[in-house]
């Protein structure tokens, strides 16, 4: 019953990882641009949408351009927070290996 000892330690320090991981994500803020800086989108690590600046010039501009640029920006703020989020989480999950978990 060693081995289960073992485990159990390595489970709870990945979960004190994770937990320090989450606060992590959530204080780092990611920004992403697009429509040439007209749109812009701040986003945290763990996904939450922050912020989101429009230039007042690019909304004269015709209303399904305004509104794909919109959209090219929020998805891509979600891509690159689930990116950033999956590549921060497999730092702290990588190190660990649980038996038949894996």
């Amino acid at each position: 019953m060693a081995g289960l000892g073992k485990l159990v330690k390595q489970a709870q320090k990945m979960q004190k990882g994770i937990e320090a991981l989450q606060a992590q994500l959530d204080a780092k803020e990611l920004e992403v641009s697009s429509g040439g800086g007209a749109v812009k989108i701040k986003v945290s690590g763990s996904g939450k949408f922050l912020a989101l600046t429009l230039d007042p010039e690019f909304l004269k501009e015709d209303p399904k351009m305004v509104s794909d640029t919109i959209i090219a920006a929020v998805q891509d703020a979600a891509k690159q927070a689930k990116e950033y989020h999956e590549s921060e989480m497999q730092k702290v999950t990588g190190a660990f290996s649980l038996p038949g978990l894996m």
